[in-house]
């Protein structure tokens, strides 16, 4: 196929082209390399994944196009992913669903999630925010606290679903915080879900700092406290939980490359150490923190040993709530 027409195919298909500025006519390499996206364009994941190839693609003088594939809690591009045997022309962006927590939330996945790929490196992570609504008598941990025990009736709260991060971030929060009387309301997607709450349909929910940042903004919610160990840069107002008193309270959603595991070394070595670049790059960081999301720089090694440690801590979380999503 000659160079136009595969471009004209390219323009007219779900996949979309990220070319780093600067790069020449002629591409250094006539393959795109494809990087699946288990979420909708236009949304965080996608954009991350945008705003990184872009230094990613320059480091690399290869042209990289997004393949966005929805769905089934990213299991639809988890396992056209693994699947794959295009070795040096593909990866993937694996997060803390496809790595951590779908291997415990469904019975049976068309891919596994320790086998099936190789890791690259971390890409970032999504600081994990208590809101509540502006009538609660609370802007503090210790405050809601408080005014969560005195409820009879208990406390709603809302998530961006069933077994997302912001779910079991919630379901670790009320176990540490010693709350029982506080009951999960799942909805499908962050945004239906901070409505009701500056509605007062529910009182709280958890909630990723890109989606909530606007909104803090225009004061239509207030936050209690960040599930971080350090406060969010663009959030300095914020206190975390930790230091609010909730010893050793972490959580996030976040997000690495991994390419299929038939991947040589070589490839996993050149794509970790062009991450790593694009990780660092100021213009990058500068974009990513604009988002209210913090890079995680890294070897591939650290990765491994970063999603093990998130794999046995989510899924113990998963197992004694009985959350299952078949």
């Amino acid at each position: 196929m000659q160079r136009k027409q595969f471009l004209a195919t390219l323009a007219c298909s779900a996949f979309s082209a990220v070319i780093p500025a600067g790069m020449p006519a002629a591409w250094a390499q006539d393959k795109p390399l494809e990087w699946v996206v288990g979420y909708a364009a236009g949304g965080g994941s996608d954009v991350v994944a945008r705003v990184i190839a872009e230094s990613m693609g320059q480091h690399l003088g290869r042209v990289i196009v997004i393949n966005n594939k929805p769905g089934a809690g990213t299991n639809i591009a988890a396992e056209y992913s693994a699947r794959s045997r295009d070795y040096g022309n593909l990866m993937f962006t694996a997060d803390f669903a496809t790595l951590a927590a779908n291997p415990f939330l469904f019975s049976k996945l068309n891919y596994n999630a320790e086998r099936d790929f190789k890791p690259v490196g971390m890409l970032v992570r999504f600081p994990m925010l208590l809101v509540v609504n502006n009538d609660v008598p609370a802007s503090s941990l210790t405050e809601f606290v408080a005014w969560a025990r005195q409820q009879k009736a208990g406390v709603s709260w809302g998530s961006a679903g069933l077994g997302s991060p912001h779910h079991l971030v919630g379901e670790l929060f009320r176990e540490q915080a010693g709350l029982a009387n506080m009951t999960h309301v799942p909805y499908r997607g962050a945004a239906p879900a901070v409505q009701d709450v500056i509605g007062g349909q529910i009182p709280a929910m958890w909630v990723d700092s890109a989606t909530i940042i606007p909104f803090l903004g225009e004061k239509k919610v207030k936050a209690i406290g960040v599930a971080s160990p350090a406060r969010v840069s663009v959030l300095p107002q914020v206190a975390t939980l930790q230091e609010q008193g909730l010893k050793g309270f972490e959580g996030y959603a976040w997000q690495g490359v991994v390419v299929p595991v038939g991947s040589s070394d070589e490839v996993v070595k050149r794509f970790s150490q062009s991450l790593q670049h694009a990780l660092a790059d100021t213009r990058t960081k500068a974009r990513l923190a604009a988002m209210g999301v913090e890079p995680m720089p890294g070897s591939a090694q650290q990765m491994g040993e970063f999603v093990r440690g998130e794999r046995g801590k989510w899924g113990r979380v998963i197992a004694a709530n009985h959350i299952k999503l078949d």
